[in-house]
């Protein structure tokens, strides 16, 4: 299915007459794909699927796309999210359609709804996660739980650009806990795999699942034996019951968050 295109005006570029936004998934060997990489896997897509998107001004022009939260590199999500600026109309259902086809299998375009006010990010600040923990018993990492809920702080490390950081990896952390164990995965066999469910609050510096792991290490010397696999189940608005609000809702219904 490809959405017609209209020309670019002469002298310039097309104004934005609608905005789009969009809910993707990384599954699989796909979760490996870095930022950078989805985004021109992504422009690439637009193209093949003869999307209408709109440019910036200037001598370089880029394409209208705005991205919120992305998850790091390796790990899976159901609930990556960005916005798109169209110099022409479109039927939302008609772009996801297009545009999942366009995209390799593992990178699926889940959900798409006109935009309607307010910022995409504003609307993001919390990410509920799974992580798998294969080799490691259901109680085992209760014990380990316990220890960082009972702690007021949990102070780790982290190399990042500016050189090696410590902070406390507690304090984003609003939920934690151990959901029911599973089979391992298929690569690793005959071996327990607990599940270690998490709701963990956006603030800077950003916690990451292997921040909490890092942070169960500190308090309990928890120390898988194979590497775990997390994945973003969703991220959103988080509401005073602790439940996280899909960011499209608001557009898709247009009552406010605060108002629901």
């Amino acid at each position: 299915m490809t959405i017609s295109r209209k020309p670019q005006p002469e002298g310039g570029q097309a104004p934005v007459v609608q905005r789009v936004r969009i809910r993707y998934a990384k599954r699989g060997p796909l979760r490996f794909t870095s930022h950078r990489d989805f985004a021109r896997a992504f422009e690439r897509a637009l193209n093949r699927a003869g999307v209408p998107i709109a440019y910036s001004q200037g001598f370089t022009p880029h394409p209208k796309i705005s991205y919120a939260s992305a998850a790091p590199t390796g790990v899976a999500s159901e609930a990556e999210y960005l916005e798109i600026g169209l110099r022409a109309t479109v039927d939302p259902v008609d772009l996801r359609a297009a545009l999942d086809a366009a995209l390799s299998p593992g990178l699926d375009v889940i959900d798409a709804v006109e935009a309607h006010g307010g910022s995409l990010a504003d609307r993001i600040d919390a990410s509920v996660w799974r992580i798998e923990l294969p080799g490691v018993e259901s109680d085992t990492l209760r014990h380990a739980v316990d220890a960082f809920e009972a702690a007021e702080e949990v102070l780790v490390e982290r190399l990042t650009k500016q050189g090696r950081r410590t902070f406390d990896a507690r304090g984003a952390v609003v939920k934690i806990g151990v959901g029911a164990e599973i089979a391992a995965p298929n690569e690793v066999t005959g071996v327990p795999c607990a599940i270690l469910d998490l709701v963990v609050r956006q603030v800077t510096p950003a916690v990451r699942p292997d921040d909490v792991l890092s942070g169960l290490r500190v308090v309990a010397d928890l120390e898988p034996p194979v590497p775990p696999r997390a994945t973003r189940l969703a991220q959103g608005t988080l509401t005073a019951q602790g439940e996280i609000v899909d960011p499209l809702e608001a557009d898709r219904d247009g009552i406010p968050i605060g108002e629901r």
